[in-house]
């Protein structure tokens, strides 16, 4: 049995605590920044907010004081919107102690520093003088799905052996399956870069273009995607598997995607500051992902033409319209 925080009350955070607690064998806290949700589902056993419709088990203990749930936890989960990553860190950081694992859930990249969110806490950390051993939890699951017990298989991935096995046991049941890997740089940008491609996905569903429009935006998303994490050293093959075109094929297809949702309304002619107004509160990480993406990709001379139109439209207003017309216009080359 391990004493596991699962830091961030979102829908994947709500989820991923609902999955451990189906699982048994755990004590577990899942911690909410808001003191209303909290509250909300201290009382119904539901996080109305974030994922309706799923009873929260009542092991799962819920708190609102980040000290009180890191309390005694062998595992910290951290499922945080990537904005507020560091932040977050900064403030609870005197909370956790030596012996703790870390498991990043978060699928963004830092908008100044273009940090991946394990550098981020890594980061922190050192400011502290604190050195913990941390992992990535990324691949294709919808919080939905996911709650609701449908299989699912994701991959966890470290530099850090005994952290990869011991989060593949502890979190492994019979609805879902984790794969390690060691390629932390590979399932730390698979996760997150594929919600760039999956707004492109959504605009090219928006304007009605049709499958054949999907399939070439999916394969060569996936080639932006391999190139930079390639150049970041990380590997091709990694790209190829659950957190690269399972996780990517999921969120530019399946109607729970919130980055595709986003894209749909844009490629609809709605403007994207009322598109995220109606997520109440809910997060696309993909609209602040783009821009770091491609500050990450100029440091490294890598060519992201798909995210390059994402962040026309995203920050300039570009009509999504031109934006896939130049993409299909652009100098023929080899594939």
């Amino acid at each position: 049995m391990s004493r596991i925080a699962v830091m961030g009350s979102g829908a994947w955070g709500t989820a991923i605590a609902i999955s451990l607690a189906r699982r048994g064998g755990h004590t577990i806290a899942l911690w909410s920044y808001a003191k209303d949700v909290a509250a909300a589902m201290r009382e119904r056993r539901e996080n109305t907010a974030f994922l309706p419709g799923f009873q929260i088990p009542d092991s799962v203990g819920v708190f609102d004081n980040a000290a009180e749930a890191l309390a005694g936890a062998e595992i910290v989960v951290s499922v945080i919107p990537s904005q507020f990553v560091r932040s977050t860190y900064e403030q609870f950081a005197s909370h956790l102690r030596a012996g703790q694992l870390l498991v990043s859930a978060t699928k963004g990249i830092e908008d100044e520093t273009c940090f991946r969110m394990t550098e981020v806490i890594g980061a922190v950390l050192a400011a502290r003088g604190m050195e913990l051993p941390c992992g990535v939890l990324s691949g294709p699951s919808f919080a939905q799905e996911v709650a609701a017990g449908a299989p699912t298989a994701i991959t966890i991935a470290s530099t850090n052996a005994e952290l990869a096995t011991r989060v593949q046991r502890e979190f492994s049941s019979s609805t879902l399956r984790l794969y390690t890997n060691d390629d932390v740089v590979g399932v730390e940008l698979g996760g997150s870069l594929k919600n760039v491609i999956a707004i492109a996905a959504g605009i090219a569903a928006g304007l009605g273009l049709g499958f054949n429009s999907n399939a070439a935006l999916i394969t060569r998303g996936i080639a932006e995607i391999t190139r930079l994490a390639v150049a970041c050293r990380g590997r091709r093959e990694t790209l190829a598997g659950l957190s690269g075109l399972g996780d990517l094929v999921l969120t530019c297809t399946g109607s729970l995607s919130r980055n595709r949702t986003v894209g749909m309304e844009l490629g609809q002619g709605r403007k994207l500051n009322d598109i995220l107004a109606g997520l109440d509160g809910k997060v696309a990480e993909g609209v602040r992902t783009t821009s770091a993406a491609l500050g990450l990709a100029r440091k490294h001379a890598v060519e992201m033409p798909i995210a390059e139109q994402m962040e026309a439209i995203l920050t300039r207003g570009k009509p999504p319209e031109w934006a896939i017309q130049e993409l299909m216009l652009r100098p023929g080359r080899d594939e």
